[in-house]
Parts: structure tokens; sequence; C-alpha cells
């Protein structure tokens, strides 16, 4: 063990200003041209998508944003309208399913599991999280699927009152079969960066709501959660790209209807990403072009689910914990 270097008044050396500077000009203009080489590609990839979809585009007989046939390949008829809302429609209950249980995992592991067992369990969530997804759609199709038919039937017969549940044909295939898929994939993946999140609470902030009286899930619920909000809400954000940005898993459970129904429980829905997968590879020109305007339209989508999460994690910087 090295002990550093101190003047004869037992001060510590410090390094000429020149030393201390010779290394942060490379590393300043390294991180400033990283941030605009990805601003750069980000563009680049919203131009060639605009690009390539114009000409399709021109030949649409419908209307790109309303229309729910999807035919570009025949009548050159085609619409976003149905496969945006099958995607945010699958993806939000995905979240609203996932979140919760990957947020109380996260808390179990950093504050209530024996360090043993929050190792083991945290080496399960990483490796959940490297799943392919086709793993996950292949266990949708073979298990899932047969499996759950029977629980929807039940919320269909006793829960048909409410407009989620109802409807007269209920499908294993069918959007809540999707959306279950997808909280399971993004579950490990919010639960592994609330962990991490939540580890690095300051350990003064928990001390000194203990001290003060309060029990350990008081202690969270006034130290950890504030403290780990903006953490989540990234976490949340990213699982939810995930979800509207999959292909394979719901391109297996989901057949290719093109419909918009709130009836969640029917066979009834599609999504962007599953759609582009299903149709690339028998597509005319025309069909490729109205699949890449789709796709520019999902881009669009999680640009703006993005921006609006730093919104609101700027808006709670409150919490950040920095100056402890």
């Amino acid at each position: 063990m090295t002990t550093p270097l101190r003047t004869r008044s037992g001060g510590p050396v410090s390094r000429p200003a020149s030393r201390r500077s010779r290394g942060e000009g490379p590393f300043r203009y390294a991180a400033t041209g990283a941030g605009i080489l990805l601003l750069v590609i980000m563009a680049a990839i919203a131009v060639f998508l605009v690009v390539e979809a114009v000409p399709a585009l021109r030949v649409n007989k419908g209307d790109f944003f309303s229309e729910v046939i999807w035919d570009p390949n025949g009548t050159q008829t085609f619409g976003i309208a149905a496969l945006a809302f099958g995607t945010v429609i699958s993806s939000l209950l995905a979240l609203v399913m996932a979140l919760p249980v990957a947020v109380g995992v996260a808390l179990f592991i950093s504050h209530y599991a024996p360090r043993r067992l929050a190792g083991l369990l945290g080496y399960v969530i990483d490796l959940l999280a490297a799943v392919p997804s086709v793993v996950y759609g292949l266990w949708g199709v073979v298990f899932l699927v047969p499996f759950i038919t029977g629980p929807w039937k039940f919320l269909n017969e006793y829960l048909g009152w409410i407009p989620l549940f109802a409807g007269d044909s209920v499908a294993g295939r069918s959007v809540l079969t999707a959306s279950v898929i997808l909280a399971v994939m993004i579950l490990p993946i919010i639960a592994a960066i609330s962990r991490e999140v939540f580890l690095q609470v300051p350990r003064s902030h928990e001390e000194a709501a203990l001290a003060l009286g309060a029990t350990r899930w008081e202690m969270i619920r006034m130290a950890v959660l504030p403290f780990g909000r903006p953490g989540v809400i990234s976490a949340a954000m990213l699982g939810l790209g995930r979800a509207m940005g999959e292909t394979i898993a719901v391109a297996l459970v989901l057949p290719a209807t093109f419909g918009i129904s709130f009836q969640i429980l029917t066979a009834q829905g599609n999504s962007i990403a599953a759609n582009i997968a299903n149709g690339f590879g028998e597509a005319t020109p025309i069909g490729r072009g109205a699949l890449i305007a789709s796709g520019l339209v999902l881009f669009a989508i999680t640009l703006v689910v993005n921006i609006a999460a730093r919104l609101v994690i700027a808006r709670r910087k409150e919490f950040s914990g920095a100056a402890a």
C-alpha cells in the first residue's frame, strides 16, 4: 500500500496545473465527439427512414395516420392506426404489470434479503435480462398460450362487464397474452437497474431515518424511494422502449390481424415491430417503403417517450441525492 506524498509541514503535495490539465483536453474532446457522433447517427437514421418511406407514402391510397387497413402490396392502401394502437396498448399493459413487481424485487434484493441470497437473486435477474427474446416467444407459444386460455375465459365470464375483459371470442393468442410475455421480458431489466439505484442510496440517509424511529418500510418510503425515483423512471422507460420494439416474441404470439379494439382478451391486435418482422421478407418495393414508414413512426414514438421521461426526471432533481 503506497502513501501519498507530503510536504515537510505534513500537507499533501499538489500536482502542477499543467500536469492536471494534460489529460483533460483529450478526454473532453473525446466525450464531446462521442455525444456529437450519437446525434449524427440518430439524425442519419431519421433521414434514411424518411427517404425510404416517401415513395410509398406518395402512392398510398389511404390516410397513413388514420387508416386501419394494411395492404401496401395489393391495393396500396395502408395506415399505421391499428399497428400504433397495438404497440402502445400492449407495451403499456406490460409496463403496468412489470413495474411494481420489478421494484419489489429490487427492494427485496437491496434491503431485505440476506447477502448470499441477494447475490444469487441478483445473478439470476442479470441472467434473465440476457435471455434472447425468441426464447420468451417460444415459451409463450408452447406453454403460456395453452395454459392461460382458462384464466382468460374466467376473466371474460366474471369480469366481462369491464370493457377491457369483454368480447365474444376469447383466445389464448391475445393482446393481453402478448403483454404478459413482454412484462416477463422487461421485468429483469427494470429490476436490475432499480436494484443498482437503490444500492446507491447514501447510508447516512437510511441511518438518519432509522435513528428517528422509523421502521424499515418507513425508512424505505422516506429515504430510499425518493432517492431512487429518477432511476426507477429511467429503468421503466428503458423497459417500455424494449417492449415497444420487440418483434419475435410478439410475432410468435399475436396473429397478423389489423384492428382497433380495447377488448384485450380477443385475438385482434398487432404491433409495428412484429408487422415489420412478418412482412418485410415478402414485401414489394412499395410494401418495404410502407414498413419503413411504420418504423419511422415507431422511432418517433420511442423518441417522444424518452423525452417525456427526461422531463419527468428533470422535475424531480431534488430527490437525486447529489448533495449528500
